[in-house]
């Protein structure tokens, strides 16, 4: 019996948001649904993540529409996922029970089969409510444990923390590390746990060193998710593959590669070699990336990416023998951990398939490619977009400050922001650090956000929030968001379900918006339905049908 690969598709969520920052309009999902109905995927992710702000911020679409569309089409025959961030659901700011529960029950009695949460801190305990949650209303429920590497710095940064009796930390980020983290999510309940590599920095050796334990040290299923920013992502699945891993994620060809996760055709290739089924109909996938190349141009406003992939039809076309002995050879060097030529297998595969080239400058930074993007913009918005070598170099230290929270949403932005903020005082001849601070680093370092992994000075938060004590989020000052009557729509509230209420806790302004225009419609779709009764109503009365 052939070994087995599950596979979860996420192109209709993370491979959108990535490469068309998740403006793909419902049209756009109802043109795919045909296709992934037959395609087989073990898992679709669709929801979660950016959806639910984009879709009303951008679309003015609703996003509980778009899930139940889904649903519609897909139903059981493969399982839906959603993204959580935890306490902080699909937002930024932590949440009540209460507000958790209603969503996470909503969003699976609307169909949603598989929740994958995860916490930016690694702090468990932001994550234990929407666990319980999850399968209190018998979802599935899949952990995520956020990868990252330890803060980079210089030999000379090191000698001159050293004298200033300093130390920095190192050795934070190993291999045990992961391990535990795992254990902890299986002692708590989870049917799945993601290794969730946001910026795809995770190294093929590392990869070797913490799958070999993995799938000897814990019993339910693994599953990998990166992206190919650094240029990784690929040699990693491989060697994921090469340990029995158990589940991989990947997005359709056309949508793949660059800030996405690695294409599903790339892993299916190996998957053959390997003798390793998937179970995914390669027909309907071919018709998939046929649709999605037809929906691209659509989408061309948005699209940041340097190069396009390949059309490729999984199901029928054949590569040429160089570039089908690059993946026996990436397959050897795998197999003998010779990471450099395996790493330089990939990238010739990739290159023939057109997708980017590594991201060097992502790759050295060690952060996020959405973070890096997001920190020249800041930069050349404020007119000093020469110094973004001076804001790497301080990433760092702010991360060490603030306890070395993993440079995922919502702490990538707020590390990342405050080191902008150090940029900009210093080029105004200002103290350079935590002169200017955000709300949102104030509320990190305070503890609002969780635990970080190393402990924050308690100096440190003295300095910057006033008071050297901890103190957690505490749901007791937590108000619910209002929810007016609308006079000019016949006092109708402005969010008339449950479903809508949630928008507005989680979106208050974008929500509000959206909301708005749909009473709004409502209301004049009613009032011509008012006025053609009314016709209608003087018609019949003039022929004398009634009185």
């Amino acid at each position: 019996m052939k070994k087995q690969l599950k596979i979860r598709d996420l192109t209709l969520r993370d491979g959108q948001q990535s490469q068309f920052a998740t403006r793909m309009k419902q049209e756009h999902i109802d043109r795919v649904l045909p296709y992934y109905q037959e395609a087989n995927f073990y898992a679709m992710e669709v929801w979660g993540g950016a959806v639910p702000d984009s879709v009303m911020r951008y679309l003015d679409e609703d996003p509980w529409y778009r899930l139940e569309s889904i649903v519609s089409k897909i139903g059981d025959k493969t399982k839906l996922t959603a993204l959580s961030r935890g306490r902080n659901l699909f937002g930024y700011n932590p949440y009540p029970d209460s507000v958790i529960e209603g969503f996470c029950k909503n969003a699976l009695e609307s169909g949603l089969h598989i929740m994958r949460i995860f916490d930016a801190l690694n702090d468990f305990d932001n994550i234990q409510s929407t666990v319980d949650i999850v399968n209190k209303y018998n979802g599935i429920v899949d952990c995520g444990i956020c990868y990252t590497v330890d803060p980079k710095f210089t030999l000379s940064d090191r000698l001159k923390s050293f004298f200033n009796h300093k130390k920095l930390p190192k050795n934070i980020f190993n291999v045990d590390y992961f391990i535990e983290k795992a254990k902890d999510l299986e002692k708590m309940g989870a049917k799945i746990i993601t290794l969730k590599d946001m910026a795809g920095l995770m190294h093929p050796a590392f990869a070797d060193a913490l799958f070999s334990r993995l799938m000897k040290e814990i019993s339910v299923p693994i599953d990998m998710h990166t992206h190919s920013t650094p240029g990784y992502g690929l040699a990693t699945y491989l060697v994921s593959m090469l340990h029995g891993l158990d589940i991989i994620d990947t997005v359709i060809l056309s949508f793949a590669g660059g800030t996405a996760a690695p294409a599903f055709e790339l892993v299916q290739l190996f998957a053959d070699k390997l003798d390793i089924d998937t179970g995914v109909n390669l027909e309907a996938v071919a018709k998939i990336n046929k649709e999605l190349i037809a929906i691209q141009p659509e989408l061309a406003e948005f699209d940041g990416r340097s190069q396009i992939p390949i059309d490729f039809d999984i199901a029928h076309d054949s590569i040429p023998d160089n570039v089908n002995v690059l993946f026996d050879q990436a397959i050897d060097f795998a197999k003998k951990k010779e990471w450099n030529k395996l790493l330089k297998a990939t990238h010739k595969i990739e290159n023939y398939f057109n997708f980017p080239p590594p991201n060097d400058a992502v790759r050295e930074a060690e952060i996020p490619g959405g973070m890096y993007s997001n920190l020249v913009a800041q930069l050349e918005s404020l007119k000093l977009g020469d110094k973004i070598d001076k804001v790497l170099k301080y990433v760092p230290k702010v991360r060490v400050d603030s306890g070395c929270p993993p440079l995922v949403t919502p702490s990538s932005q707020i590390v990342g922001g405050q080191a902008v903020n150090c940029v900009v005082d210093e080029s105004k001849g200002l103290n350079p650090f935590y002169t200017t601070l955000s709300k949102q680093f104030i509320n990190l370092v305070k503890g609002q956000y969780g635990k970080t992994p190393t402990p924050i000075d308690s100096d440190f938060r003295a300095k910057i929030t006033g008071d050297p004590k901890e103190m957690p989020y505490d749901t007791s000052n937590y108000e619910k968001q209002k929810n007016p009557k609308l006079k000019e729509y016949n006092n109708v509230r402005l969010a008339i379900n449950e479903k809508e209420e949630l928008l507005l806790e989680l979106f208050p302004s974008v929500a509000d918006k959206f909301l708005q225009n749909r009473r709004r419609q409502e209301f004049e779709i009613n009032k011509i339905a008012e006025l053609k009764a009314d016709q209608e109503n003087d018609y019949l009365i003039n022929q004398g049908a009634i009185e």
